[in-house]
């Protein structure tokens, strides 16, 4: 069993940045294509990245593309989402997933660990 640790959440006003990472617990995020996905109450979920292991290929959500970045730092066993010009749209809780395939994917079924969540809430 793979635990996946967000953290990095919090309150930010619209315009502000934030960057969440991701740590898996007991495996190497090496191991896995990693995601970020998010969900808004009375929203359902989504996506918002995917990088594979070498971190050689990512792309991200319509919603989110030139405003966040997902990277990873193998080396130091983390997946990162750096998130700029926020909006209140990007409120959301933002989970973290672990995936066996070998290539970036935006579809949830073919993640198999997800993390707790963090809450990201952007004031107007």
């Amino acid at each position: 069993q793979v635990h996946l640790v967000e953290s990095g959440g919090g309150l930010v006003h619209a315009g502000g940045s934030l960057r969440l990472s991701c740590a898996p617990s007991g495996r190497t995020v090496s191991d896995y294509t990693m995601g970020w996905f998010r969900q808004a109450p009375g929203k359902e979920r989504e996506f918002v990245g995917s990088i594979n292991q070498s971190g050689r290929s990512a792309f991200h959500g319509d919603s989110v593309k030139g405003r966040f970045t997902i990277s990873r730092a193998n080396a130091k066993n983390t997946v990162n989402l750096q998130m700029n010009s926020l909006i209140p749209e990007d409120t959301a809780v933002y989970y973290c997933a672990a995936s066996r395939t070998a290539y970036p994917t935006n579809k949830p079924d073919e993640y198999i660990y997800w993390g707790q969540g963090t809450r990201v809430t952007v004031s107007s």
